[in-house]
């Protein structure tokens, strides 16, 4: 019993460790605002659109997000705009000499 709680005890430190770098290099990607992916996203899905609920709703079309392990798919869906002149810009993935990068959607101003 008493060199299993030896065993125990000798990994305490390397855990909290481990725990403390990756903890680091997670803030350090949200710090920066930017986030690297080593494989491209799969091609976009074809969705099928519902009716707008309304005349003035906007498609904002689906993308992949990257979710840690794997590429997940986030479905399309309509939208009232914020402003009567606003535009959706779609996100898009964008190859860097780094890796892959997300380019979040936005509405802009017509």
């Amino acid at each position: 019993m008493m060199s299993m709680l030896r065993r125990t005890a000798a990994w305490r430190p390397m855990l909290a460790v481990l725990l403390l770098a990756g903890s680091l290099s997670a803030l350090n990607a949200c710090a920066m605002g930017v986030m690297y992916v080593r494989m491209g996203p799969p091609p976009p899905r074809m969705e099928m659109r519902a009716h707008a609920p309304g005349s003035d709703y906007v498609w904002l079309p689906g993308y992949y997000r990257w979710d840690g392990v794997a590429y997940v798919w986030v479905g399309g869906y309509w939208v009232r705009p914020p402003h009567p002149r606003a535009r959706w810009v779609p996100g898009r993935w964008e190859h860097t000499r780094r890796g892959w990068r997300f380019i979040q959607g936005h509405w802009r101003r017509r």
